[in-house]
């Protein structure tokens, strides 16, 4: 949607409806939607007291931890921005050098396992539950710096046994998928 010569006033609007409802668009994503520069989308914000992305995750993300019974916040691996406990669950993980091989700047898998676990774990509405299975396939490499959103769903539950699919994306590119089957201990 290009927003090209409109009003300050108009742009401020549609701006607010967009983060409404798209919390985690970044100022440069806004930028190249309105047509406008980079600095012009962060005055709009200022002006208007929205605050920057990573508070914007911040904020939406400490309202999920506190709904998670499995894990403690901390525990989980990158920042909850959704949680239906139960049914789904969605997570971002901003990666850098220190996630990856120093060679290849490739990030380890051992980070994109512990996101999709962790969150799968999270969504479990149970106060202990741990993986019994897991069936994961990498689908391509992810470089230090990109951003990982991971979506996990609940597809089916069968006892003490959850069945959870966890696709993690770059962007649009799915780079991980997974299903796992989750073994609630609750008495």
């Amino acid at each position: 949607m290009r927003q090209k010569g409109i009003s300050k006033k108009k742009r401020q609007s549609f701006l607010l409806e967009r983060l409404k409802a798209d919390p985690f668009l970044t100022d440069e994503e806004l930028a190249e939607s309105f047509s406008v520069s980079i600095q012009t989308i962060r005055l709009d914000r200022l002006e208007m007291g929205i605050p920057e992305l990573r508070e914007r995750i911040k904020n939406v993300a400490e309202k999920n931890y506190t709904k998670v019974r499995s894990l403690q916040g901390k525990e989980i691996m990158g920042e909850l921005v959704d949680l239906n406990l139960g049914k789904s669950g969605i997570s971002i993980l901003d990666t850098d050098s220190t996630f990856a091989f120093e060679r290849t700047n490739v990030v380890k898998g051992q980070y994109i396992f512990a996101q999709a676990e962790s969150l799968a774990i999270a969504v479990i509405d149970a106060n202990v539950a741990l993986i019994g299975v897991a069936n994961i396939k990498y689908k391509r490499p992810v470089f230090a710096g990109d951003k990982l959103i991971a979506k996990a769903e609940v597809i089916r539950t069968r006892g003490n046994k959850f069945f959870v699919w966890v696709f993690i994306r770059v962007k649009q590119d799915e780079v991980f998928r997974g299903k796992f089957i989750l073994v609630s201990f609750d008495k």
